[in-house]
């Protein structure tokens, strides 16, 4: 057994590894046990319940609740910051010297905690989350939630200073690199963890396109509508829109489209299905913010992928997608990808680049690397 220990204090509870964030922590958790680390996680619990499946991947695992009364609103301190604030937690990483690992800016409450000065500690970065932030308050249509992100992201870039105790960022893209660098002194670029091992695209040929996202989150739920109402419509292919928390109005503009169909709150493995099998996975996006795992997701298991530059800009992923931010564009590049197989020199060069940067096992050698 080896004798390398972290500490990894995580914003979600980490399993099922059924959204963004956690594919992220999850994977690298994984990754990081594979390769001999002894690892300690810390997770708050908030609606999804503990998770016996992490002790398999974990020397421990920890729980923590979140206080998500609606009073932290008036804190200084942002509410996704202040509301997993927890003493339990800072008393259990003081009980040893290990290395502790902040996943994104919600779980730095205590990164700049007295108690843990002298302790080596990184944070790795899934946003720039005041950015992110201002993103969703221009998707939000309701008044209070608009408030509510823009006042977070005021908050947020005040508090991100405190990323200056860490002695090590792990930005998610090389744009988030990019922007880290000009703030802060130790910036690596780490790439996202995920569940693919290799690149493996089904032979054939599909016969319709899929959206897939957490449809309560706006910018997916507008990125939707744009499709329905922008893209496909009048287009002689079909749409399939996957995905939980639909708004009324993205429901009404299905119903009023012919080609379009709506797959509401199915289980991972079905959309990973739907995944394989579609003909085109279109990802459009109006939010540059970090990178998108779906996007990850459809490169190393999907067919065609056509987004537009906010869904691949500075992830040096542009080269393997379809890229267009109009809608004419976008509906002739469908139309194009829908009789072509995926395969030949542009699916070669999609594994070459995808299996050796986003290797989980080298990236997780290279967080060990990091943590002395």
């Amino acid at each position: 057994m080896s004798d390398r220990h972290l500490h990894i204090v995580s914003f979600d509870v980490p399993w099922p590894a059924n959204y963004g964030g956690v594919i992220d922590v999850f994977y690298k958790v994984k990754a990081l046990h594979d390769i001999g680390v002894r690892v300690h996680l810390h997770c708050f619990e908030y609606g999804r319940g503990q998770a016996l499946e992490l002790g398999q991947v974990c020397d421990t695992v920890h729980y923590y609740e979140r206080h998500t009364g609606k009073h932290q609103l008036l804190n200084s301190l942002p509410y996704v910051v202040v509301s997993r604030r927890s003493d339990e937690l800072v008393a259990r990483l003081m009980e040893d010297k290990h290395p502790i690992l902040f996943e994104g800016l919600h779980s730095c409450h205590h990164l700049g905690d007295a108690r843990l000065v002298g302790r080596r500690r990184l944070v790795r970065t899934h946003n720039v989350e005041h950015d992110y932030y201002e993103a969703l308050a221009r998707a939000e249509r309701g008044a209070f939630k608009r408030t509510y992100f823009v006042n977070e992201a005021k908050k947020l870039k005040k508090f991100e200073p405190v990323l200056s105790e860490a002695h090590w960022i792990l930005a998610i893209s090389p744009n988030d690199q990019r922007y880290f660098n000009l703030h802060f002194k130790r910036v690596k670029h780490i790439p996202a963890f995920h569940p693919h091992e290799r690149v493996d695209v089904r032979a054939g040929l599909g016969d319709y396109c899929l959206y897939h996202g957490a449809l309560g989150v706006p910018e997916n739920d507008q990125a939707a509508l744009w499709l329905v109402r922008e893209v496909f419509k009048g287009l002689p292919v079909p749409l399939v829109i996957a995905g939980s928390g639909a708004s009324s109005e993205l429901k009404a503009a299905v119903a009023r489209a012919n080609n379009v169909k709506l797959r509401e709150n199915i289980p991972t493995a079905e959309i990973q299905e739907l995944i394989r099998n579609a003909q085109v996975n279109v990802l459009p996006t109006f939010q540059a913010t970090g990178i998108k795992l779906k996007l990850l997701l459809c490169l190393f298991n999907g067919r065609h992928v056509v987004c537009n530059t906010p869904m691949v800009e500075g992830t040096g992923l542009e080269g393997l997608c379809h890229v267009h931010d109009d809608p004419k564009g976008m509906r002739e590049s469908i139309l194009s990808c829908m009789g072509k197989p995926a395969n030949g020199q542009a699916l070669e060069e999609r594994a070459r680049v995808l299996e050796e940067r986003f290797s989980n096992r080298r990236n997780a050698e290279r967080i060990l690397g990091l943590i002395g």
